[in-house]
């Protein structure tokens, strides 16, 4: 007769099964709960570390193979959810309940800066995450005509209470001032407002805070680093030379800042006719790639141009929510899957230096 499998049994076969991009295992990283076991039927929990996982179906096929090798185990009912881990230097520093702050900037103006900070948001919200956009593009404040929301903001108790579209909790510039009311500020008051947006806006618990930047390195990007302890930065460009060379300012910026670089994003880097499907290089095509690699950071992904997306900001449809099987859409939720995971192996492994070391031996822009 065959004995009841124990759950210390159970816990030491999935002591082997490995979470592959945090490279431990499932127990050591307590990513196993709510384990029970009835006449040789084992369930259980993982508990992911971003609801976007990408290798979901590889841990539950190696953790229902390393509990079915116990003797007396008939059946395995692998469930799984989602906790984000936090940022500890930005959960230590603001009290706004924010567990992880991305960057999305650009060296240049005109690369769509705006237009990927907002899907990407929306990607990340989509896979289950809980999600907030702040437009820190003080002078050019684009989000509340991406996401279609115009509302003013309320208060209460003393707090912003932010608008929300599609789920997401905005704040912006665009939302305090007339459309067409001009913006002329010095930099102790782009200052003072981040630090509002920051500190007095009831953002609630977020698993991320997508922070759209003005382009370059001036004022804003200062205000947020000493403000807020960026989980990292996201470079975005496009395939021309003029654009790349300032993605190296960018990460230039950011090594100074101590805020990790989690890749760049070469966005309008090729076109796909809609009727023949032939694919153009109306830009040129892969010089993002080569200017993260030879400033040795993640190269996230390429976006392709796409008059859809053009029409989602236009429209306050973004292309992710109104043309989710598009070229485009599809890129951007793969490069949000990609930054979550990132951003997990950052926050779950000890916390390394932040190194800036650019490659020589590799070439900088297009040729």
């Amino acid at each position: 007769m065959t004995s009841n499998p124990t759950e210390a049994q159970v816990m030491q076969a999935l002591s082997h099964v490995i979470e592959p991009e945090l490279h431990k295992d499932l127990v050591t990283l307590n990513m196993v709960r709510d384990l029970k076991i009835s006449q040789g039927t084992v369930d259980f929990t993982i508990m992911l570390t971003t609801p976007a996982c990408p290798l979901k179906n590889q841990m539950e096929e190696e953790a229902r193979a390393a509990a079915m090798s116990i003797p007396g185990v008939k059946a395995v009912n692998v469930s799984f959810d989602a906790s984000v881990p936090g940022d500890r230097r930005l959960l230590s520093k603001m009290d706004i309940g924010v567990k992880n702050a991305i960057a999305v900037a650009s060296g240049k103006g005109g690369v769509g800066k705006s237009t990927m900070a907002t899907n990407l948001a929306l990607a990340l919200a989509q896979s289950g995450a809980t999600v907030g956009l702040l437009d820190a593009d003080i002078y050019g404040p684009n989000i509340p005509l991406m996401m279609g929301v115009h509302e003013r903001p309320r208060a209460a108790n003393g707090r912003i209470l932010p608008p929300q579209g599609y789920g997401i909790k905005l704040m912006s510039m665009g939302f305090l001032v007339e459309e067409d009311t001009p913006i002329i500020w010095r930099g102790p008051m782009i200052h003072s407002a981040l630090r509002q947006f920051l500190s007095d806006v009831e953002w609630g618990d977020l698993d991320y805070l997508v922070v759209d930047l003005p382009p370059g390195t001036g004022d804003a990007s200062l205000s947020l680093a000493q403000s807020l302890s960026l989980t990292g930065a996201i470079i975005v460009t496009t395939p021309q030379d003029v654009a790349l060379a300032d993605v190296v300012k960018g990460i230039g910026m950011f090594a100074h800042l101590e805020v990790p670089v989690l890749g760049v994003i070469e966005n309008m880097s090729y076109f796909v006719c809609g009727h023949c499907g032939e694919r153009t290089d109306i830009f040129s095509h892969g010089g993002g790639r080569v200017v993260a690699r030879r400033m040795n950071v993640p190269f996230l992904g390429d976006v392709p141009i796409d008059p859809v997306v053009r029409a989602g900001g236009d429209s306050g449809e973004p292309v992710v929510i109104s043309e989710p099987e598009s070229p485009a859409a599809i890129a951007i939720s793969e490069i949000a899957t990609k930054v979550a995971a990132a951003i997990s192996v950052q926050n779950m492994s000890s916390p390394l230096p932040i190194e800036f070391k650019a490659d020589p031996s590799l070439p900088m822009l297009n040729s």
